[in-house]
């Protein structure tokens, strides 16, 4: 035998209907400016004590560094992809002159001619630019740390421009003031002419870390 005050009628009642004011509970509060941080800080193993004393409530900022990588963190960067291209480019221009300059058409002779080749110009390459790159590096880091474009005006960034003259003039200093010079111009035009690279393809500068 069916019942009949189930459904909908006049007879029962609704099981999903809200308008019963009885069994309504009110939603928690899930806001939380009104937690005090002294009292859930033990929970968290934090000592009320090391918590600021200001009782007003203040945003709180999370510390980013706008200046990016530190001068050491770059400087293995650089250096390291240098070395590594230096090897690679050296390598391939030893695997060349090995095969050319090889002395007998024997397998062996060709291999250990090979090898000499690669290993004589590929470290050559390495060191060099390895070298250049630390050298940049450093002179990069230190225009950033004092800030030098606040003192070159209309030419922004002044940073890698500084560090690829003084670069260049660091590396040839020994051979004498004017080869200095030509090297520190080179490695300027240099910097210039990969932001330039940089500007006709449409990629922000030093985007690359270089």
């Amino acid at each position: 035998m069916s019942n009949s005050n189930l459904g909908t009628g006049s007879g029962g009642a609704n099981p999903y209907d809200d308008n019963d004011s009885s069994t309504n509970t009110p939603l928690p509060d899930f806001n939380a400016s009104s937690i005090q941080l002294s009292t859930i800080a033990p929970a968290f193993g934090i000592a009320s004590s090391s918590l600021p004393s200001v009782t007003t409530s203040q945003p709180d900022y999370l510390d980013y560094d706008q200046k990016g990588r530190g001068i050491v963190s770059t400087m293995f960067t650089n250096s390291g992809i240098s070395y590594m291209l230096g090897v690679s480019l050296g390598g391939l221009y030893g695997l060349r002159e090995g095969l050319a300059k090889t002395p007998s058409s024997r397998w062996k002779v060709k291999l250990n001619s090979v090898l000499n080749h690669c290993g004589r110009h590929g470290s050559s390459a390495g060191n060099m630019l390895g070298a250049t790159a630390i050298l940049y590096s450093l002179y990069e880091g230190v225009a950033d740390n004092f800030e030098l474009d606040q003192y070159t005006g209309p030419i922004q960034p002044p940073a890698p421009l500084f560090a690829g003259a003084m670069t260049g003039a660091t590396y040839y200093m020994r051979a004498g003031p004017r080869v200095a010079t030509l090297a520190g111009a080179i490695g300027m035009g240099a910097v210039g002419g990969t932001f330039a690279l940089y500007s006709i393809l449409g990629i922000p500068s030093a985007s690359k870390g270089w």
